[in-house]
């Protein structure tokens, strides 16, 4: 990313309902990194711009913003969005937001989104022929309403050539020190990452997945050939005697099962077991043989490389990154003080 003579040029472009945590997340993680890295270094600018004259955000926060102006990075923040969420009404809202990302690309700027404001950018027509990440909850339907992108809802940041997008909320700051990392080094994004309590050593979005939250139309066979999976998540996998249970031979079986959800179940039930082991790993001490064991796998060798296949994590560093220790109990009469 290239900058001026006055410092790094960096838009936000906030717009009705967007999320004002990630208006304000990348600047003020710049502004850290700019105490980091000292007077005599290269600066920035940051601005928050819109086509409109006011803006009101998430949670109702009115933001002061700026008309748009030429800048060397625009972010783009995200906005709410469910399930339910009417998505074509929703994007027909800031066609003055997706025209002005439309002319600052064109422009020559590097734009950025973070988490679903990827919708955005493909609304713009930023993304075709681009590789893309988003929100892991939402990367189908993004590849459903871009096919011309190519969607890698594994990855926290991807950038492809000038565009950069990024995975759900928090991945802000991945991209964020990595643009600290490019303009400042990375000993002040180092540095930075440590004063704010920010990872900048995850890779993937992958082991935050919950297959349970993804959106799961017309899947009735599956679902309960998935249920009875899950139900016996230890019982060592006969495809046979699975058909057997839904009247139905192990190619209808394999079919019907691969039309709805695209994969095996045979892939479902190591998805799930995986999806429990992770659960055992943070919350408990089992050693990994133990976890192994409790999943339906006898081998700890074989256990151990399929869940770094699922989780780009070997078992153990896995639980050193995410193990949740159970604090004590408190006196009676105490209250636990509240971390922050």
């Amino acid at each position: 990313t290239g900058a001026g003579p006055g410092g790094l040029r960096v838009g936000v472009l906030a717009y009705p309902g967007c999320f004002a945590s990630e208006v304000f997340g990348v600047p003020d993680l710049l502004t850290m990194a700019g105490h980091v890295a000292g007077p005599d270094a290269p600066g920035h600018r940051v601005s928050v711009v819109s086509p409109r004259r006011r803006v009101t955000a998430s949670g109702g926060a009115n933001l002061e913003v700026r008309p748009s102006r030429p800048v060397d990075v625009l972010v783009v923040p995200g906005f709410e969005l469910l399930p339910d969420t009417d998505l074509d009404a929703r994007l027909a809202r800031p066609a003055p937001e997706i025209a002005a990302i439309r002319a600052q690309a064109a422009a020559g700027t590097a734009v950025v989104s973070l988490c679903v404001g990827a919708f955005l950018l493909a609304e713009a027509g930023l993304l075709d022929r681009r590789r893309a990440t988003t929100s892991w909850l939402y990367a189908g339907e993004l590849a459903r309403r871009c096919p011309g992108a190519d969607v890698r809802p594994e990855h926290l940041v991807v950038t492809d050539a000038g565009v950069t997008t990024t995975a759900a909320f928090s991945a802000m700051y991945d991209f964020a020190l990595d643009l600290i990392r490019r303009h400042h080094g990375a000993r002040v994004a180092r540095t930075t990452a440590r004063l704010a309590l920010v990872d900048d050593a995850r890779t993937s979005q992958t082991p935050y997945v919950d297959p349970r939250l993804l959106p799961q139309p017309g899947r009735e066979f599956s679902q309960r050939v998935m249920r009875r999976l899950d139900q016996n998540l230890t019982d060592r996998y006969d495809l046979a005697a699975l058909a057997g249970a839904f009247r139905v031979s192990t190619r209808t079986l394999l079919r019907r099962f691969a039309e709805e959800t695209g994969h095996s179940p045979l892939a479902h039930l190591q998805a799930s077991r995986i999806r429990r082991a992770r659960h055992l790993l943070e919350t408990t001490d089992r050693t990994v043989a133990a976890v192994a064991a409790a999943v339906g796998y006898q081998d700890p060798g074989t256990f151990a490389a399929l869940f770094a296949r699922h989780t780009g994590h070997r078992p153990s560093a896995y639980r050193a990154a995410f193990h949740r220790t159970a604090r004590p109990s408190a006196p009676d009469g105490d209250i636990p003080s509240a971390s922050v």
